[in-house]
Parts: C-alpha cells; structure tokens; sequence
C-alpha cells in the first residue's frame, strides 16, 4: 500500500508559519521639518518672545514741534505642553517559548521612536488650525485666513489656491516657498477637474527642496498659483463646522503659508527628544522598553497661516443610480 496524504498525516505539517513578521505600510512624515525650533530655552516650561509694531508718519509742518510716537508691543508666550511615552514589555516566558521573540523585540524602539513621531507630526498640522478661532473667518487686513472650500460639495477648488495667495498677500506675507500640504481628497479632486490640469505645473518652484529634500519620501504632487502641494494624511480633521454661511462635514483642515526662513508660521521647541529607558523587571518576570519625549508647538505668524476646509468624501465612490 503507498503512503499516501490521508494515511500519513501525522507526518505533515497542518500549520505552517512564516519566519518573517508582516508590518504595516506607514505614512510619510514632513511637518516638523517647517518648525521655527527656538535656541536660547535651555529650561523651564514657558519662554517670552516681544515683539514690536510698525512705525507711523504724519505730516510736518515748518515751524512746528516734531511728535514723537510709541511703537506698539507685544508679548508671545510659548509653552512647552506635551509629554509623550510610548512602551512595550516582554516576558521570559514568550522569550523561551517565542521563536519571533528576538524580531519581535527588536522592533520596540523603533515602533515606539515612529509612534511620537507621528504624533508630534499631527500635533504640528493641527496647533495652527486650533489656534484659530472656529467658525469664524479669522480676517487679517480685511482678508480671510479660514474659509470652507468653494469647490462643488464643497471640495477645493482653484479658487481657493488664489484666494489663499491673496490673503498671504494682504497679511505682507513674502510670496516665494509657498507650500500647500492638502488631504488626498484634495489631490483626487484636482486630478479629476478638466480645467486644473492646464495649470499644473509638472515641477516644483521650490526646486532646492525637491534637490535636497524638506524630509525623508515627501510627496510633491504640483505646482497652482505658487503653492508646491504636497499631500499629506494627518492633517486635522474637522467633524463639522460653518463658516460665513457655509457649512462642511466630514472636512480635512488643508493648509497655506510661505516657508521662507524669515517667516516660519509655526513655532516649537524640544525639551527632551525621543529617549529610550530599559530595564529588567524581577518582580513582573520581563524586560520593559519606553521611549518618552517633551516638547511644546505654536502658531507665532498668525498671518502666514490660511486654513480651507474642505469635504473629504468628495473621493469616495458615488452610490449606484
């Protein structure tokens, strides 16, 4: 009689498991890299910054005494808010009864290093947008810096990359290293609207960037009045809310602003950078891992900071007729 699979299963494998370990894909990162980081804090949690206004001229008459005027000041206070941990444990049982349990450890500090990473990358898109007063147009020099999109449902539209330049432009914002970081929604949209793809411009005006890189794998997607729009998945996102009459649901918080050096919109400082602490703990019988880290984020040019919500359902597929 030949051995065939149905007398001899006792000598197969019913299971078997890969020795490899299957991660997740991960979305790039590229925010912090726009962060004016603060010198001169080497303590403390909380930093003044004064600031002066602008000078006035009146006119003169000979003869008359010269008036002498005060410049206006302020005071930006910043804080260091945040405190981040992220931490992971493992047994001497699963380490003697694992046979991943060496890769599985050595992904700790790696996995833990991305996690706040990547919550320092959505706390950086989002503290502008919170600064912001909701539902409201938040009006500099007469010209809206937060608008819901003009676009059909409202979806950004070309309109919006002009009006976005043109309140820059009121607020005396340098107009060179405009950058528009939007949802995926947005770039879906201007992919499927006729009359953009003549305005795109296939390369970057900011081409230093694209040389040397703001950070690791950003995605440059166009150029539109200006703005290299880059395309990014942790921007805020906004449940509902209505501006000037106009209300949005379901809404991504997509971004404007010029990132020349002299006029960063956002602010940060790091009191302590992503620190790893081990240690063996007898008492729980496992190795433990943490990785912690303090910083502090703030919107410091209110004026270099235009917000436009826009619907991003506008990507998903249209329910069946």
């Amino acid at each position: 009689m030949a051995h065939m699979t149905s007398n001899t299963e006792h000598l197969i494998r019913a299971e078997l498991w890969s020795t490899q370990l299957k991660e997740l894909f991960e979305d790039q990162l590229f925010a912090l890299r726009y962060i004016d980081w603060l010198d001169g804090f080497p303590d403390g949690e909380m930093i003044h910054i004064p600031s002066i206004g602008q000078a006035e001229a009146q006119k003169y008459e000979e003869g008359q005494a010269v008036t002498y005027s005060q410049l206006a000041t302020g005071d930006f206070t910043f804080r260091i808010t945040e405190y981040y941990q992220s931490g992971h444990a493992i047994t001497n049982k699963l380490k003697q009864d694992s046979y991943l349990s060496s890769q599985l450890i050595s992904k700790f500090v790696p996995k833990e290093h991305r996690a706040l990473m990547k919550v320092m990358e959505k706390d950086a898109l989002r503290i502008g947008v919170d600064r912001q007063t909701a539902s409201a147009l938040n009006l500099i020099n007469d010209a809206p810096h937060r608008w819901v999109g003009t676009g059909t449902a409202d979806s950004l539209s070309v309109e919006d990359f002009a009006r976005s330049r043109y309140a820059l432009q009121k607020a005396n914002v340098p107009m060179t290293d405009l950058v528009a970081i939007v949802d995926p929604s947005v770039e879906f949209s201007m992919n499927t609207q006729a009359n953009v793809v003549n305005l795109l411009t296939p390369n970057p005006a900011w081409q230093p960037i694209v040389n040397s890189g703001i950070g690791t794998g950003m995605q440059f997607k166009f150029n539109l009045y200006g703005f290299d729009v880059y395309v990014s998945q942790n921007l805020k996102e906004i449940a509902a809310e209505t501006i000037d009459s106009r209300a949005v649901a379901n809404a991504a918080a997509n971004l404007f602003f010029s990132a020349a050096a002299e006029a960063s919109p956002l602010v940060g400082a790091v009191r302590q950078p992503p620190k790893v602490d081990s240690e063996y703990n007898k008492d729980l019988q496992r190795d433990e891992y943490v990785t912690t880290c303090r910083y502090g984020l703030d919107l410091y040019r209110p004026e270099n900071f235009v917000v436009v919500l826009a619907d991003k359902t506008v990507a998903n597929p249209a329910d069946p007729v």
